[in-house]
């Protein structure tokens, strides 16, 4: 055999294996990891169960793992069949969070179900561990860092992506401030994508600086509640690759105006691909009896889309905010500034 085709097959071989160690992408699921393009539906910004006596007091020992599945079951069964094959639980630690029950609401529901990692900040800061104050940003980021890869708890559930939260003033608080750069240092190691509670305009075009401070580019940021920011606002976010949570959908119809009103001006601009829909719904409340009123998932199925094939969305852009969009938002990924 020829030098020149011995190098040839090496570089054949060496071409195989670039491409076999080239990372998949997935989305990490409660039950594991699962590929990116196969999947229906998906609600991006869900809760299960929440419990609001704040982080020095929640605790597994607040709720019954068998009621809240019993009360919660028939809601994910009915989304099931609407075509929601995944679910992000937007539960952070010290606020309900419970993985070995999302875990058992996935098996026994055969939906696919996401948690998280991370703190929740907003509310005066009710629901931060009391030594989120004391650790440094890095010791937090480690801690948030060791649950994606040795699983939530010891349980070896790991989560999906990152949840904070921060308040709604556009000058950040030094926590949150701190939560944020958190995150960045933890998405940088893990891929994760940041999902943070903002709402207006301020607190969102404050995180994305802090983000790019910490060499994170936008694309990991999930500007959540921006139904609550403006339209100049989402442009000032969407052109650096930020992505838009517009998660209110209920079945109130002035809600559902404002909401396609919103949309088509997003298309108009061309940014339907940088736009995802939830309802913010469930919310299992412990404390309250039975639960609370839970609000289940079909409002997007019955209210919004109905709407939107009117307003002439297509098939193919109704998948692209409910399907491929979340999948891009949230594939495992290092999104860092070039």
């Amino acid at each position: 055999m020829c030098k020149q085709h011995i190098l040839f097959i090496i570089l054949l071989f060496l071409l195989y294996f670039i491409q076999c160690e080239k990372p998949a992408e997935i989305i990490m699921t409660v039950t594991g990891p699962v590929a990116t393009p196969d999947t229906g539906y998906i609600l991006e910004h869900e809760h299960l169960l929440v419990d609001f006596i704040g982080a020095r007091e929640t605790g597994y020992h607040r709720w019954s793992r068998d009621s809240v599945i019993t009360r919660v079951l028939p809601f994910l069964a009915e989304a099931h069949s609407l075509g929601v094959e995944m679910i992000f639980d937007a539960t952070p630690a010290f606020l309900g969070r419970d993985p070995l029950l999302l875990k058992q609401l996935s098996e026994l529901s055969g939906m696919l179900i996401v948690t998280n990692t991370g703190y929740y900040g907003a509310m005066q800061n009710k629901y931060l561990p009391d030594d989120f104050y004391r650790s440094s940003i890095d010791d937090i980021a480690q801690k948030w860092i060791t649950e994606w890869k040795n699983g939530i708890e010891n349980t070896g559930i790991r989560p999906g992506f990152i949840k904070i939260a921060v308040d709604t003033t556009a000058t950040l608080s030094g926590e949150h401030q701190k939560l944020i750069r958190v995150a960045a240092r933890t998405h940088l190691q893990t891929g994760l994508t940041i999902a943070s509670h903002t709402g207006p305009d301020g607190p969102a075009l404050s995180q994305l600086k802090i983000l790019s401070e910490e060499g994170v580019s936008p694309e990991a940021f999930v500007w959540v509640h921006a139904q609550d920011g403006t339209f100049e606002g989402y442009l000032k976010a969407v052109s650096q690759g930020a992505w838009l949570s517009l998660d209110n959908v209920s079945a109130d119809s002035s809600a559902i105006a404002d909401l396609v009103f919103r949309l088509i001006q997003l298309k108009n601009k061309k940014y339907l691909n940088q736009v995802l829909i939830s309802h913010d719904a469930g919310w299992y409340q412990v404390g309250e009896k039975g639960g609370g009123e839970f609000r289940g998932f079909k409002d997007i199925f019955e209210h919004l889309i109905p709407e939107l094939k009117k307003q002439g969305f297509s098939r193919d852009e109704i998948d692209q905010l409910l399907i491929k969009n979340p999948l891009q938002a949230f594939k495992i990924k290092v999104r860092a500034l070039k």
